[in-house]
């Protein structure tokens, strides 16, 4: 079907989001790297990508990068609270197609993402899974055309990975998420680092000194927990996997259930990519003024529902902060809807860190290309060879020198007869 060149809020807004993309551009080397080869290979000359991730600067200059390689893109958002409105304007000027505003209801997120979908792609790069879930839905017909996918994020992955056990996987995807350069940084340092960033800005309150909840102790809860810890907080950890809570145990923090965290903490973060971690009968032990927010992918970790349902008002407290009164007389505080607070209440990830994920994706898209038909359907891991050529490019960066093997060091390490 035909589709309009772009659905966005407003294209006046375009000159700051212009302003935005080009600070993001400068502090991302490795992605210029990537992009001048682009430039020169053209390995997406006639195709179309179309691309469902956070819509804001550093993403934008992943899709100016796919369409500087020769690539026709389609950019919606994977959040309706992450869209900046002046980034998808700068965008639409320089001939991306874009489809989103800014708070979407559900009704249009799914119409714009289905709009990115018309647009019949040959490659799809998703964060969270949603293109996945039309492809494998109301979208079926689009599928004989995709030569792949790329996901970015651990909630999507988990998605793949159950298409792909019931034997529904329809095309080919790389699983970028859990790429090294990609879960080790992005996940670790760029949650736990934009978390914090965005819960301060956002209630303007201390860390230090509070005990501060982490539900899910992954890549992510590590770094929401590392960083809370090093800001000055008590931290505890609650898990469902009990080596991951050995794990926490063993780093210093406290492991308990939610039901035992919950009278105790200040602020509460969920990091699960589960659904119901923190429900009504949480709610009705916390202290007043608790503050809970989620930095998983989706707005269900934190039963926002169960809470409106028992509370007697709730009033916004201070932008993106709603204080929900409880039968009791105390007020629980929610940050950005439930939804990923560090895009929801801030610029997500610091700009490096996505300069890391977002090579990786434009060079796993090419290799998407490069490979053509020979790719069977499945979930696959970033080529080892992509995950090196962006750290290396990354120390090149920095001036930084790494050792490299002796050939008599390659044959120990490769033979079994020492």
């Amino acid at each position: 079907m035909s589709v309009p060149q772009y659905e966005i809020k407003d294209i006046s807004l375009a000159p700051y989001g212009h302003e935005k993309i080009e600070w993001a551009y400068r502090n991302m080397p490795v992605l210029r790297q990537i992009e001048k080869e682009l430039i020169e290979e053209q390995p997406f000359a006639g195709m179309k990508i179309s691309v469902s991730v956070h819509v804001e600067a550093k993403t934008a200059c992943l899709a100016r990068a796919l369409s500087r390689g020769g690539a026709e893109v389609a950019l919606t958002g994977c959040n309706p609270l992450s869209t900046q409105d002046d980034v998808a304007a700068a965008l639409a000027e320089m001939g991306i197609h874009v489809y989103t505003i800014h708070g979407d209801n559900d009704e249009d997120y799914i119409k714009h993402l289905k709009m990115a979908l018309d647009f019949g792609p040959d490659i799809v790069i998703d964060d969270g899974g949603d293109f996945c879930m039309l492809l494998h839905s109301d979208m079926k017909h689009l599928v004989p055309n995709i030569l792949g996918g790329c996901e970015e994020t651990t909630t999507g992955v988990h998605r793949l990975e159950i298409l792909k056990k019931e034997g529904k996987l329809s095309y080919p995807v790389i699983a970028v998420n859990d790429a090294r350069c990609k879960h080790l940084f992005d996940n670790r340092f760029g949650t736990g680092q934009s978390v914090w960033t965005a819960i301060m800005a956002t209630t303007n309150l201390i860390v230090a000194g509070k005990t501060v909840v982490v539900a899910g102790f992954g890549m992510c809860g590590k770094g929401v927990a590392m960083r809370a810890k090093g800001l000055g907080a008590k931290v505890v950890v609650t898990e469902i996997d009990p080596v991951k809570a050995c794990e926490a145990m063993m780093e210093g923090y406290t492991v308990m259930t939610m039901d035992e965290a919950a009278p105790i903490g200040d602020i509460f973060v969920t990091v699960t990519g589960c659904k119901d971690v923190i429900v009504e009968r949480h709610f009705l032990q916390m202290k007043d003024g608790a503050i809970c927010c989620n930095a998983g992918h989706f707005d269900c970790e934190v039963n926002i529902k169960e809470l409106e349902k028992i509370s007697v008002s709730h009033k916004e407290l201070r932008k993106n902060t709603i204080g929900y009164e409880l039968p009791n007389g105390n007020t629980v505080c929610i940050l950005a809807e439930g939804r990923l607070v560090n895009l929801a209440s801030g610029d997500g990830h610091p700009v490096e860190i996505m300069d890391m994920s977002f090579a990786l994706q434009a060079q796993s898209a090419r290799y998407i290309v490069s490979q053509k038909t020979k790719l069977a359907i499945d979930v696959y891991q970033t080529p080892e060879v992509i995950d090196n050529r962006v750290a290396e490019i990354l120390l090149e960066t920095k001036g930084v020198n790494i050792d490299i093997l002796t050939p008599e060091q390659e044959r120990y390490i490769n033979s079994w007869d020492f």
